[in-house]
């Protein structure tokens, strides 16, 4: 099946209160660097306490995703949740500001995990509502492109205010001032629409589905989506196990196990980051810049990715964007064995950074593709629900693996484990290519045509609409 892709829209802003969400998104990028600063310097925690702060995050996420979920379809006020979600964000970043122990951060910490996907669900259904099936891919392509500038203005907002010698803690009054205009722009410039939908919808538009594998600016996490919600009770591990046995020679098992390395060398990545970059002797503003790299990269490339996928196919792009991070992280590592001075620290960091940035993005575009394209015809609520325990799995094990090297390893280590985890996960994304092929050839070989019906018209598909 053909998807068309296109990640650029003819106009920047397909709706003007689109721009509600650029605040949001650059109080989130600011305070994911700030969170583990606030830990490491006025604190004076460790790389553990990063660690355990990212577990506890994460936990809640997972936690709160199936009950936020059930919660969207039930009570159908996406304003609401949009503004409970970032208004909460702002309160809860302003009570930071009078946090004197890291137990109270942890706390405070875990309480936004709980609060993260109100607005995720919330978000996509409002945008599903609010466009036409031909406007959503406009639509998605520009709610990404406003997430990559509220990004990219929040790690300057960092970086000037940091260089300029002020604490991170008053950085916070910007960081919650931003979260609460948000707030403020969605409740007075958004009306709710008569049209409603469910989470079930979400998992049936592959622009939709792209913009809900990005990750979160918090540790540069995955939000975990759950269009079918999970029902853990006995007959759970049954259901699973006869799942797999009936797509053991589908190549969705593999997309995911493939995805399952990506977020675990992810996360194991991006939480042990500004804990190394603070160890190397960068100060607080050279870590925001090198961060804002990182984005910039994504920025530039992102618009590219579409033309990317449809020209060389999804399937060996996915594995170049893989292979190109995992050689990023690699190089990461290799760095622990240099002795840099601070600036040729801060500029071989900013060269690395901007290019798992630019991995990324190309790998969000595509390996949306590929899981877009094995759940059609099928049931893709439930199946997009398992891949999205999946990476909620493996968001707590790349938290929890962090705080364990953390006291038995070395950055070093962290950063070949994470190499070679998505090392791991190129020749896996080789065999699901290779499995996608030989069904489609052999459900191709095995149909049935009438000569007296005229041949079917295969349907267009929507355009697809980002992260670390």
């Amino acid at each position: 099946m053909a998807v068309s892709l296109r990640t650029w829209p003819a106009r920047l802003v397909a709706r003007p209160w689109l721009l509600a969400f650029v605040p949001i998104n650059a109080a989130t990028a600011g305070f994911g660097v700030v969170l583990p600063l606030l830990i490491l310097i006025p604190l004076r925690g460790t790389w553990a306490d990063v660690a355990v702060a990212a577990t506890l995050y994460n936990a809640a996420v997972i936690l709160s995703s199936v009950a936020w979920g059930h919660l969207a379809d039930r009570y159908p006020a996406r304003r609401i949740f949009l503004v409970a979600n970032y208004g909460g964000y702002g309160l809860l970043y302003l009570l930071l500001t009078h946090l004197g122990s890291l137990p109270a951060l942890y706390a405070i910490y875990t309480v936004i995990g709980f609060l993260a996907p109100a607005g995720a669900s919330a978000s996509n259904l409002l945008i599903l509502e609010k466009f036409t099936e031909k406007e959503r891919a406009t639509a998605f392509a520009s709610f990404q492109e406003m997430s990559i500038v509220g990004s990219v203005v929040g790690l300057l907002i960092g970086y000037f205010w940091t260089v300029a010698g002020d604490q991170l803690g008053t950085l916070l009054y910007v960081l919650a001032a931003l979260a609460l205009g948000s707030a403020v722009a969605i409740w007075f410039g958004i009306r709710e629409t008569h049209r409603k939908l469910t989470t079930r919808e979400v998992a049936r538009h592959p622009e939709s589905l792209s913009s809900r594998i990005r990750l979160s600016d918090a540790f540069r996490t995955a939000v975990p989506f759950f269009p079918h919600r999970p029902r853990p009770n006995r007959g759970a591990f049954a259901r699973f196990r006869r799942w797999a046995a009936e797509e053991l020679h589908h190549e969705l098992p593999l997309i995911m196990a493939a995805g399952f390395l990506f977020n675990l060398s992810s996360n194991l990545y991006n939480i042990s980051y500004t804990p190394y970059l603070y160890s190397a002797g960068l100060a607080a503003s050279s870590i925001f810049l090198v961060n804002v790299s990182n984005n910039f990269a994504q920025t530039v490339v992102f618009p590219l990715t579409g033309g990317l996928s449809t020209r060389f196919g999804p399937d060996r792009i996915v594995r170049w964007s893989s292979y190109l991070r995992s050689l990023g992280y690699l190089a990461t590592a290799g760095f622990t064995l240099v002795l840099f001075a601070r600036g040729g620290a801060l500029d071989a960091n900013l060269l690395v950074y901007a290019i798992l940035g630019s991995a990324i993005a190309v790998y969000t575009t595509s390996s949306s593709l590929m899981l877009f394209r094995s759940v059609q015809g099928r049931e893709a609520g439930s199946l997009l629900g398992v891949n999205s325990a999946l990476g909620g799995v493996a968001a707590v094990a790349g938290a929890g693996l962090s705080g364990l090297l953390s006291i038995v390893g070395s950055f070093r280590l962290v950063f070949l484990v994470s190499g070679g985890a998505l090392i791991v996960s190129v020749p896996i994304w080789a065999a699901a290519s290779v499995a996608f092929h030989r069904r489609k050839s052999t459900s191709e070989e095995g149909a049935i045509v009438d000569p007296k019906e005229p041949a079917e018209r295969p349907a267009e598909s929507p355009a697809i609409a980002k992260t670390h």
